[in-house]
């Protein structure tokens, strides 16, 4: 019995491919006499025709690994791929940097710690590559006398 007519209609209706249109093999009598889109709609209502519920790969198993990496697990030499640069490219490396100890002389700078010509000449430091980072730029702080927090 050649249903394919009946197939193709039912997964417009149902707005799914024809694989994923179900039909109960014991009622197809019924379904072959489904000319018109009305006769599957009513077909779809009585549970004859449904829509199978759609395949797909589990995220679940990812999510978990992403989990663990989120605090430094599973990324060990056996993890990797790539090369460091590649990893982490040396250009987001200085802006995370940079943009760091900026934020860091601006509070700096805010709170009264240092004033505005000292920011200036710590900052042109900073642009040049001096401080390694916000802990470096602290100590050199720290070594010329400037007390903070």
């Amino acid at each position: 019995m050649d249903l394919s007519n009946q197939r193709r209609m039912a997964a417009d209706i149902l707005g799914v491919g024809e694989e994923r249109v179900w039909m109960d093999a014991e009622k197809a009598e019924d379904i072959s006499t489904a000319i018109t889109r009305e006769d599957v709609r009513a077909l779809i209502a009585e549970g004859v025709i449904k829509r199978k519920p759609q395949k797909g790969v589990s995220r679940g198993r990812t999510r978990a690994k992403d989990q663990k990496r989120a605090y430094g697990h599973r990324k060990g030499p056996g993890s990797r791929r790539g090369a460091k640069g590649a990893r982490m490219p040396e250009k987001e490396r200085w802006m995370k940097r940079i943009r760091a100890i900026r934020k860091r002389l601006k509070t700096l700078r805010d709170e009264g710690i240092i004033d505005t010509s000292m920011y200036r000449k710590l900052y042109d430091k900073a642009t040049s590559g001096e401080f390694r980072d916000v802990a470096h730029l602290d100590s050199h702080l720290k070594s010329k006398g400037v007390k903070h927090g």
